[in-house]
């Protein structure tokens, strides 16, 4: 139909160049971030408890966004979280000048809404996309956010420029270049999301047949978190992705965490560690574009099952290398590109599994239980560390792959949703 071919290309424009402005933005929290954090809380206590304000952000507004999406449009959701997250580096610019822990705590957390939008966005890029072209629309989005996951822990350089020419306190420069292009960004979304993807998404197919009877009755634009779940729960295709979502997450998490202390604990200083994550954020989404392709030509199970054994590998090379500098940043790299051999076809399946008016809903549940678990792997990866060392931390990420295994075995042998194989 015209009006969706239109609509699709302006949304994927759209969506492509809110995210490099947004990634950018919330770029600075997981650096400059925890600077601020420690300047100004003076404990290590309170300084812990800011530098997790940004994850829980994510994870508390992540169901309410999707719940707004579902009965307003992307738009306005989105719109909304990234302003938020523009308020809370201005809170942040704030906090910095006045030492004020509430302010800071407050800023991170708003911050998280961030994170929470840019997540949500790769399923914005889904709703009008072909069925088997859905896997690859996803991937672009996540592969345009590599600049802003690159770039934007550096702008405490530029930041520093911008404190002298507007007289601001220390580590408040970054954030204030943050406000502007998290502002831009709530801009550009509210611009260029018309017609809404998801509403215009909704109307086409709320006369199909098949879209209103897949995965059980719609859900209410009003459910909450534990509907969604019931819902996943009865669709065996949309509970395998949803696993294997966040326990990716999981394992993913709770090595790269601490992979910084490990190697501190080694003798290397900032150097070696900031080259070690850079790698890993490659892997997390440098290859994302491919790794939608494949999702769409093999299908979504196929190349998850293809992703697990990728954590494995990653596993393995932790755990036998754990001395090695070089082997630790192999794995680290290696765990990256296994997040992204699973995410991006289980975040893809779990969307195309549901009725499309649940699709917000449940996109928003998968996002919250990514972010808790986030938060989870990233507080109890420190006394795991101290406890069983890094080849410990190994193994947990290598046991985050038994339970997806076990679903994989017990589903039917049928391909699962129209969508998971390319049609030919």
């Amino acid at each position: 139909m015209p009006d969706v071919v239109r609509a699709r290309r302006r949304t994927l424009r759209t969506l492509i160049v809110a995210q490099v402005l947004g990634t950018l933005g919330i770029g600075a929290a997981p650096s400059i971030g925890v600077l601020l954090a420690e300047q100004v809380t003076a404990s290590e206590t309170w300084a812990g408890i800011a530098r997790s304000s940004t994850t829980v952000g994510a994870a508390l507004i992540a169901f309410p966004l999707g719940a707004l999406a579902a009965r307003r449009g992307r738009a306005h959701a989105l719109t909304l979280a990234w302003s938020l997250a523009a308020a809370g580096a201005v809170a942040l610019v704030a906090a910095a000048a006045t030492g004020s822990t509430p302010l800071l705590v407050l800023g991170m957390l708003c911050t998280g809404a961030g994170t929470a939008a840019g997540l949500q966005s790769r399923f914005a890029a889904t709703d009008l996309a072909e069925p088997a072209d859905r896997g690859r629309s996803l991937a672009l989005v996540v592969w345009v956010g590599t600049l802003g996951a690159v770039v934007g822990p550096n702008l405490g350089v530029p930041g520093e420029s911008v404190e002298s020419w507007f007289g601001l306190a220390p580590l408040s420069g970054a954030f204030a270049i943050s406000a502007v292009l998290l502002a831009a960004t709530a801009l550009t979304l509210r611009l260029g999301l018309r017609p809404d993807p998801l509403l215009l998404a909704q109307r086409h197919t709320a006369a199909d047949p098949e879209q209103a009877g897949r995965g059980g009755r719609p859900l209410p634009g009003r459910a909450g978190i534990a509907s969604a779940l019931r819902q996943v729960r009865s669709v065996p295709a949309a509970a395998f992705a949803l696993t294997a979502l966040v326990l990716a997450h999981v394992a993913m998490v709770s090595v790269m965490t601490m992979t910084p202390v490990h190697l501190s604990h080694h003798g290397h200083g900032v150097s070696v560690v900031g080259l070690t994550i850079s790698l890993h954020v490659v892997g997390m989404f440098a290859l994302s574009p491919v790794v939608g392709a494949l999702a769409d030509r093999l299908g979504r199970v196929p190349v998850i099952l293809a992703g697990q054994a990728v954590l494995l590998v990653a596993a393995a090379v932790n755990f036998l290398g754990a001395g090695s500098t070089v082997a630790v940043a192999v794995g680290l790299f290696v765990l990256g590109l296994g997040w992204s051999v699973v995410t991006v076809p289980a975040a893809t399946l779990l969307s195309e599994s549901v009725p499309a008016r649940s699709r917000p809903l449940v996109q928003g549940t998968g996002d919250a239980l990514m972010n808790a678990a986030a938060a989870v792997g990233a507080i109890v990866s420190g006394p795991m560390l101290a406890l069983v060392g890094f080849p410990g931390l190994a193994v947990v990420s290598a046991l985050c792959v038994v339970p997806v295994l076990g679903l994989a075995l017990r589903r039917p042998g049928r391909p699962g949703p129209r969508g998971t194989r390319r049609r030919r």
